[in-house]
């Protein structure tokens, strides 16, 4: 018996397709330069892209009928790949990115100057913070002294920031969001 694989998918499962994998037997085109050259059969698309040495790829497989360009595969495949990596990048920006700090009822004033310091620093960079305080037990009783202590903590910070969120109670405590202004 064979041992079972887990994990991702092969990435080759989700390539576009490309000439006689075409399903559809009417097809749009357009040309290496852009050009639209209009519906035709996939069979007619296919000998115009052999003419000219090269493949042709389905691009949109739901319009109807299929979208197709005659290009190159692996030019087309590596323009993907940019642009898949440029959009990860974007996503990743500072702005996009959510960093936490946690400190509970019961937490020294030297432990809470170096949270104030590690929040300064990702505000400096442009991060948003996640601030928690957490409660145990008969602290949850005393939020006014939750609240306090979320002052103080606010008040340590050396950073211009902005609430995105006001502090707000939750089952383990309280939390609340900041940004850099």
């Amino acid at each position: 018996m064979g041992r079972q694989r887990r994990g991702k998918r092969k990435a080759y499962q989700n390539k576009p397709r490309r000439n006689l994998q075409i399903r559809a037997q009417e097809v749009r085109v357009i040309d290496n330069d852009g050009e639209n050259l209009g519906v035709m059969s996939r069979d007619e698309a296919i000998k115009k892209a052999k003419e000219q040495g090269l493949d042709l790829i389905e691009i949109s497989a739901k319009a109807k009928p299929p979208v197709t360009r005659i290009m190159e595969y692996g030019k087309y495949m590596y323009q993907q790949e940019k642009k898949e990596k440029e959009a990860k990048k974007s996503s990743q920006q500072p702005g996009n990115i959510m960093k936490g700090v946690r400190f509970g009822m019961q937490t020294s004033d030297h432990d809470i100057e170096i949270r104030t310091k590690r929040v300064d620093k990702w505000l400096k960079k442009g991060y948003k913070v996640r601030v928690q305080l957490t409660m145990k037990g008969r602290e949850k009783a005393y939020r006014d002294r939750g609240e306090e202590q979320i002052q103080e903590f606010l008040d340590k910070l050396t950073e211009e920031y902005e609430m995105d969120e006001r502090p707000k109670r939750h089952p383990r405590g309280m939390q609340f969001t900041i940004r850099p202004k």
